[in-house]
């Protein structure tokens, strides 16, 4: 197997629209949860968002393309540009047909949808907007990625809800090591602010309804009431070993596993006895060659619903056996909400981040965890933990029972 590194990332999120700010940002624990202003409310009675906040897509990329992209189209660019100027990957150096693209989004433009819609019902339906389906379609963010910087290798767009972007990193892990392409871009996007998409969710009874935004994201916390839905994006640079040395770029860490599995249990809850984690955590470490006991640090899909920590909880006592209290575990959502696609690109990233600075974050407004018998494991709590970090898990769990691991290890020749 060919090995795969990390060269290059890029974020917009709701704590910095750089990887820069973002992480500075998360050592501060800042929380980007505040008032919807991305729509009227009325009487709508979830008041909170991770909103992306002073976003222009003109200052980065050209005007006139970003008018034909939708927000997640975006924010999927422009982290994409900034990861490729990270890795000084110079596209008129490379083999365009060597050079692919995985970028997920579990909704693409609930917008376009809303918009047409109201066209249909008010003008009638030939009046629906010519570019309504290119516009509303999930593919298109890794569409638009390929045709703004010229990636003629393979591009996909993996939709596993909220495990998208863990998927999508992985598969082009995957297609790196089999030589399918030499560098992949890779993570996943999200712009589901809107009636549709807090609606939806809301109508499921998975938001917090509260107007604290300092209690509406808490992993792991007693009081933890339904996830705050958020947006953005996480994009990174994978590139085979030699290929990253032969141009001499500077590798930020490695990525040595990946696993998938499904719960095969219910269309949203994850697996009561967490079997399904469990074993996506099992047969990564696996892929990676390391024991649990090598493990630092765990990025948890960590929602801050009910069933979703205590079963990601339960899951990573069986993955990690009599190693189980050694990682420190946190949640990124606790900062940024709930991503969905996006979330395992920004999670990726904050893994990286960690080995990179030696910092693992806290669960930010963790006052007092659930039950005591279940949550017995080494969740960080009150402040960050600088410490050495050479391996990180990444869990994304999604809607449908899709479970994605990723390993991410400090570099070494």
């Amino acid at each position: 197997m060919r090995r795969v590194v990390v060269t290059g990332m890029g974020a917009v999120t709701p704590i910095g629209l750089n990887v820069d700010e973002f992480w500075k940002s998360i050592k501060e624990s800042k929380v980007g949860i505040g008032p919807i202003t991305k729509f009227e409310k009325g009487d709508f009675k979830v008041h909170l968002a991770a909103e992306v906040k002073d976003f222009v897509a003109k200052d980065y990329i050209d005007a006139k393309a970003a008018k034909r992209m939708e927000e997640f189209v975006q924010y999927a660019v422009v982290a994409t540009k900034e990861a490729i100027e990270q890795s000084g990957l110079d596209m008129e150096k490379e083999d365009p047909y060597r050079v692919g693209i995985a970028m997920g989004s579990g909704t693409g433009s609930l917008q376009t949808i809303e918009r047409n819609i109201y066209r249909i019902q008010s003008k009638g339906i030939n009046r629906m907007e010519p570019l309504a389906v290119p516009m509303m379609i999930s593919n298109m963010a890794a569409g638009n990625v390929s045709i703004y910087f010229g990636l003629k290798g393979k591009s996909i767009n993996v939709v596993t809800a909220c495990a998208s972007g863990n998927h999508n990193i992985g598969e082009a892990f995957r297609t790196i090591q089999y030589g399918d392409a030499d560098v992949m871009i890779a993570g996943g996007t999200e712009a589901a602010v809107c009636p549709v998409g807090m609606g939806g969710f809301n109508a499921l009874t998975a938001l917090n309804t509260t107007d604290d935004a300092t209690r509406a994201s808490i992993p792991f916390d007693k009081d933890r009431a339904g996830f705050v839905l958020g947006e953005g994006a996480g994009v990174v640079v994978l590139e085979e070993l030699e290929h990253a040395k032969a141009r001499g770029a500077k590798i930020l860490a490695e990525l040595v596993g990946y696993a998938a599995t499904s719960d095969a249990y219910h269309i949203t809850s994850p697996a009561e006895d967490g079997m399904g984690a469990a074993n996506a955590m099992i047969f990564a470490m696996k892929d990676a060659g390391i024991e649990p006991s090598e493990v630092d640090y765990i990025n948890a899909h960590g929602t801050s619903t009910h069933h979703n920590d205590l079963f990601e909880t339960r899951a990573i006592k069986i993955a990690m056996g009599d190693a189980q209290n050694k990682p420190l575990i946190s949640s990124t959502k606790s900062m940024v909400g709930h991503l969905l696609g996006a979330a395992g690109g920004v999670e990726f990233i904050t893994c990286v981040k960690s080995i990179e600075d030696g910092y693992v974050h806290e669960n930010v407004g963790l006052r007092e965890l659930d039950d005591p018998e279940e949550f017995t494991l080494n969740y960080v709590k009150d402040h960050g933990v600088n410490m050495d970090v050479n391996v990180c898990i990444s869990n994304s769990l999604g809607f449908g029972g899709h479970n994605a691991t990723l390993i991410i290890k400090k570099y070494t020749d």
